[in-house]
């Protein structure tokens, strides 16, 4: 490969532009925050009651003035702006993304507005009425074919974690790290070979690329493990949907219920997120079920993730050797060490980035104040390109074709048994670790 078709993915692939469009709104966002030459804060919903009788709670009414279509203008401006952009960098037609946006954008605007209602925010997060919005078009009338080139799932929610690493402190993740190694990754190989096992001994399914798929979208983290292991193993398309389907189903499922539970329990917010981090599938959806539970929550939720994604490449590479010496016994796969760059998530890096940015030159230089500030503006773009992530994977999801490919439901066991599995495995790794019975617990800095 030539050197500049080597340098052109840097621009045109879609790991690297969420790279750089992420890094794009930080700067944005600190020039404004640090200068106050200007606004750039994206639109935000306050909290909102059906019922204007209620006194103490403001009505949707009262919100919706001048101010509130600005900044409604100009959350729509700067994210069809920067998506649109991204886009065509990756050959793909404007004419067709943009129309298919602003209905994209609409719906999302209905979600956050649905999740302001004050009854409803009180028992579940925007992210569940973002994918049932969704569900509800794609089951019913079906999810029209001129809105599908705004179904970008993985580029939005890449973007938005890359947005998200400026609110993680460096000195976090190095006083976390210990303990996310132990949580991520001895847990996630001792998950996937379970679950190897479970598959082709006990249930005796016969499409290995399809268990081990599964297996490490379980592990890891759904959508972006599933697509590296599947090519690793060769999988075919039909399996890798069905994989990336199931885990997509159940991340809906335990990101909503799974911080009511923790709650239940009583876990606090540290424990809670690291179990969150090590056993919700979407890397997305980790940061959503974290937020529910707080922001300590969600840092030790992403810190455990992000450790836990840096296994994909490796993963993926293993798994390529393994296949190719010991499954297909053809000796026709060869894997060389590049393998595991070419498989590694890129946005990771980008995340890492804008965090070691946030923790080595703005907090010493600004303070904590300034850059609470700036993540204060920042927060809101993460959310909506969370929202139209989210909103996304209901649009592309389909019951009806998801039952079809079940297998007799050899397939839907294999992961039930195996998030289980993951589930216990993982609990005890984060009482071990994070109790403070055995070893003394880390306590995470907010903006400090």
């Amino acid at each position: 490969m030539s050197t500049d078709s080597k340098l052109s993915k840097l621009w045109k692939t879609e790991d690297w532009l969420a790279c750089w469009l992420g890094f794009i709104v930080i700067a944005i966002a600190a020039v404004a925050v640090l200068t106050q030459a200007f606004d750039f804060s994206a639109l935000k919903f306050s909290t909102w009651h059906l019922w204007e009788n209620v006194a103490e709670k403001k009505s949707l009414a009262a919100q919706i003035n001048g101010k509130f279509w600005i900044k409604l203008l100009r959350t729509f401006c700067v994210l069809a702006v920067l998506f649109g952009a991204g886009v065509k960098l990756q050959g793909e037609k404007l004419k067709k993304y943009i129309p298919a946006f602003v209905v994209l954008f609409v719906l999302a605007v209905i979600v956050r507005l649905i999740s302001a209602e004050f009854t409803l925010n009180r028992y579940l997060e925007w992210a569940f009425w973002a994918l049932l919005v969704g569900l509800l078009i794609s089951n019913t009338v079906g999810t029209p074919e001129w809105l599908k080139p705004a179904i970008r799932t993985e580029f939005y929610i890449k973007t938005g974690l890359v947005i998200m690493g400026f609110s993680v402190l460096f000195s976090n993740i190095a006083k976390f790290g210990l303990y996310g190694l132990g949580i991520a990754w001895i847990v996630t190989p001792i998950v996937i070979i379970f679950m190897w096992w479970f598959g082709t001994k006990v249930l005796k399914i016969d499409n290995k690329p399809l268990v081990i798929t599964l297996a490490s979208a379980t592990s890891v983290c759904g959508t972006s493990a599933a697509i590296a292991t599947g090519a690793a193993a060769k999988a075919k398309k039909d399996d890798l949907s069905l994989a990336i389907s199931i885990s997509i189903i159940f991340t809906i499922l335990m990101m909503v219920f799974e911080p009511m539970i923790i709650r239940w329990a009583g876990m606090n917010q540290l424990m809670g997120g690291s179990l969150i981090g090590g056993t919700v599938d979407s890397t997305g959806a980790v940061v959503l079920a974290g937020n529910a539970l707080g922001p300590e929550a969600e840092q030790a939720a992403v810190l455990v993730k992000s450790i836990q994604n840096i296994l994909i490449g490796f993963i993926a590479f293993f798994v390529a050797i393994f296949f190719a010496t010991r499954v297909d016994k053809t000796g026709d796969a060869k894997v060389g060490a590049g393998e595991i760059w070419t498989r590694f998530p890129k946005f990771i890096i980008g995340f890492f980035v804008a965090s070691l940015v946030a923790s080595f030159i703005f907090l010493p230089l600004c303070g904590g104040g300034d850059v609470k500030a700036i993540n204060g503006v920042l927060d809101q773009y993460k959310n909506w390109a969370f929202v139209l992530a989210f909103t996304s994977i209901g649009l592309d999801t389909n019951f009806k074709s998801l039952i079809k490919q079940m297998q007799g439901g050899k397939i839907l066991w294999l992961y039930v048994i195996g998030q289980l599995f993951n589930i216990a495995l993982t609990l005890f790794a984060v009482w071990f670790l994070l109790s403070g019975v055995v070893f003394d617990v880390p306590v995470l800095d907010l903006y400090k």
